[in-house]
């Protein structure tokens, strides 16, 4: 298939650039699959169109800070998207400007430093950090990564609870697990009480969320692999 044929017009205006509030006032799409029918509600809705015994898999993935801002000894200023744990303290990671940023090249983070080294396959960089916790590092400098349909000049300060499920608690994922964000406690224990159950999975939610297709044929295109 041609990546052309995907193509289609997206206003600008109709991409929402911040949540719905609360969370499950977000807009669901029912349907009927003996009819055909189609119909909108809230996701607010969605008990009413489930039984008792029947059961829910969410995913408790929870999204770390990937996104870290720092500058060179020129004072050059470098942005790294850390993507995945490699080794201990060293993380795969995407570099901006990677071509002014040589192997060798150490990066202050506030009180932190890291080395960005190797280039990956893909244009990636291999980034080694002095402390071996870059979990605390990055709960200390780091940001929630956005989707790049957001744009903003800077970050809200809800982004760090929004962008994350009432029911996440497993570190690594570099992008949120957008279904679950629409659940709220109070629809979890509303599920309980009508009978529904859920079952918790995690799958940390990688970088080929975010990965724009270059090819010109959809079969060319490589995803990259979530954990």
């Amino acid at each position: 298939m041609k990546t052309s044929e995907l193509d289609y017009t997206l206003p600008e205006e109709l991409i929402a650039q911040r949540p719905a509030e609360p969370r499950d006032a977000s807009r669901l799409l029912i349907v009927d699959r003996a009819t055909g029918q189609i119909q909108e509600d809230r996701f607010s809705g969605l008990p009413t169109y489930l039984r008792s015994g029947d059961r829910l898999a969410m995913n408790d993935t929870r999204v770390i800070r990937a996104r870290l801002t720092g500058l060179k000894a020129s004072g050059g200023r470098v942005e790294l998207f850390l993507l995945r744990e490699i080794a201990p303290a060293t993380w795969e990671a995407l570099v901006r400007p990677s071509a002014k940023v040589k192997p060798g090249t150490r990066i202050e983070l506030g009180d932190v430093t890291c080395c960005v080294e190797d280039i990956l396959p893909g244009g990636k960089r291999c980034v080694h950090f002095e402390s071996p916790d870059v979990l605390r590092i990055l709960e200390a400098v780091g940001a929630i990564p956005l989707p790049p349909y957001i744009h903003r000049e800077s970050p809200d300060a809800d982004d760090i609870s929004r962008y994350q499920t009432v029911f996440a608690k497993r570190d690594g994922a570099v992008a949120a697990p957008t279904a679950g964000l629409h659940y709220t406690n109070e629809m979890m224990q509303a599920l309980d009480t009508a009978g529904i159950a859920h079952t918790h999975v995690t799958l940390h939610v990688g970088y080929g969320t975010f990965k724009p297709v270059k090819t010109d044929r959809l079969e060319d295109h490589t995803v990259d692999a979530e954990d």
